[in-house]
């Protein structure tokens, strides 16, 4: 992860920063776009594999955001010690390959184990995209190249429910098929424009410290969606709490020890970063609710279609895309709390709007649009808040391990809410009892956001934002793209 705190060189006198940038934000954008034209597809998985239960179905979305977290710091280190192009093109090309196989999944063990692989794929990509894109455009031009960086990551976000929409009128395997051919494209033409860049200085990592990563949240998150259908006080539950408990214990043990450690206790230690990200993972923990709840609301209690729901949900994210880049300059000037704040109120209040106005009838504009808008405000608010919290105190040298420390606990917190939503909404028989069930959803996300908030109250008025000039626009990278 290095690639984050390397000064930008001049670009070379054959470097194509264009194409270079064309490149490497297919990547980005095809890897950004996957979590939201996955979620919009769930509906349409579930009736295909229509012999699996929602908690099982889950693991679509979760083992990606596990595996996804627990790569991304070995594989950030591992392509700055073997080079940034050979590890963003074996990205793109596990990407596009595990794609092809969730296209093709005859079952839904098999669809798992892919979407494993594309999160592995996708770990390799990310912090490489932008560790070839900056000193390709150079030091004079890395504020543009950083903000072209963050809009392609909102843009997806923003066009992946009505593209998702769109396409599973085919079918669910063409939200994994749309991958490959721009992916093939950007393949070719990588290995013949792009420069490769090395960091020579660069660490090892952890293995074993991300495989307990994994084995630790994994295990909550099974606990979690399976307690209701295993009894939450059953051996099988029980034991998967305690595999949680003690692999998490040895993670942090080893994390003191180990010379390159998943978790550097460096971070850790500052009080300000260590409370944003604890803030982050809680603040995920509501919106991996949202995300996948809306879809699930809008098509199973209001019967609306794939198509209609990716339309319904759209502003949404559209609204968080537009908020989130005057957010990060608004939190810049009057401090990371503040705004965060905000959109953590925000982003409550579109819950408890839900909650107040939404019932079994349909009313998309009157009930659940203002919801909706209020959530993408308070998400457009937050994401540059605590992302600036989690880093700007960093002294350079830590950038990139706060920045990753940060990424991490994006995609904890994720994969644990949407455990919390399957969990929640369990197995009602009656509109009205999954209207009921979708309120104490509604709940669930405004605690996470209220919770969060008040856990920022205490990284103070202005959260020691004295590193240099370059923290603020590499907090601006994660806004979107660690969003996976």
């Amino acid at each position: 992860m290095t690639a984050l705190i390397t000064r930008p060189t001049a670009p070379a006198e054959d470097s194509h920063p264009a194409l270079t940038a064309l490149i490497v934000l297919t990547g980005v954008f095809l890897s950004s776009l996957d979590l939201f034209i996955v979620n919009i597809a769930f509906p349409s998985i579930s009736a295909s594999f229509h012999g699996e239960n929602l908690s099982s179905l889950s693991w679509v979305l979760s083992a990606y955001t596990i595996v996804f977290a627990a790569a991304l710091v070995p594989a950030g280190r591992w392509a700055d010690r073997t080079g940034r192009k050979k590890a963003f093109l074996l990205g793109l090309a596990v990407f596009t390959a595990s794609s092809a196989l969730c296209a093709v999944a005859p079952s839904l063990g098999f669809l798992v184990a892919a979407r494993v692989l594309q999160a592995t794929g996708g770990a390799l990509m990310l912090p490489t995209s932008l560790g070839l894109l900056l000193p390709a455009f150079g030091p004079e031009r890395k504020g543009a190249a950083i903000g072209l960086w963050s809009a392609v990551g909102g843009a997806a976000a923003a066009f992946g429910p009505p593209i998702g929409g769109l396409l599973v009128q085919a079918s669910w395997r063409w939200v994994f098929l749309v991958n490959l051919p721009l992916s093939v494209l950007a393949f070719v033409f990588g290995i013949r424009l792009l420069r490769e860049v090395r960091d020579p200085a660069a660490h090892k990592s952890d293995l074993l410290g991300a495989a307990l990563l994994s084995v630790s949240v994994a295990s909550l998150v099974a606990a979690i969606v399976e307690g209701t259908d295993w009894g939450w006080l059953s051996a099988r539950i029980l034991g998967a709490f305690a595999l949680a408990a003690v692999s998490g214990a040895w993670l942090v043990v080893r994390s003191f020890r180990h010379p390159n450690p998943i978790l550097e206790p460096a971070v850790i230690r500052h009080r300000a970063v260590a409370l944003a990200d604890v803030s982050s993972l809680v603040f995920f923990g509501g919106f991996g609710a949202l995300v996948l709840g809306g879809v699930l609301f809008l098509t199973g209690v209001w019967h609306e279609s794939i198509l209609r729901a990716g339309f319904m949900i759209a502003p949404g994210p559209l609204l968080a895309g537009l908020t989130a880049f005057p957010g990060g300059l608004l939190g810049a000037r009057v401090g990371h709390r503040a705004v965060g704040t905000a959109g953590s109120l925000l982003f409550a209040a579109g819950g408890l709007w839900w909650i107040t106005h939404v019932g079994a009838a349909p009313n998309w504009a009157e009930d659940y649009l203002p919801g909706s808008l209020l959530g993408g405000a308070g998400v457009g608010l937050m994401l540059p808040s605590l992302g600036g919290a989690a880093t700007a105190p960093l002294p350079p040298q830590r950038f990139a391990t706060g920045s990753a420390l940060y990424a991490m606990t994006r995609q904890i917190g994720v994969a644990l809410g949407v455990a919390c939503l399957v969990a929640i909404l369990g197995t009602a028989t009656t509109a009205a009892a999954a209207v009921t069930a979708f309120h104490h959803a509604w709940i669930f996300m405004m605690g996470c956001a209220l919770v969060s908030g008040v856990v920022l109250q205490g990284i103070g008025a202005r959260a020691a934002e004295t590193a240099d000039a370059d923290a603020v626009p590499l907090d601006a990278i994660y806004v979107v793209a660690a969003g996976k």
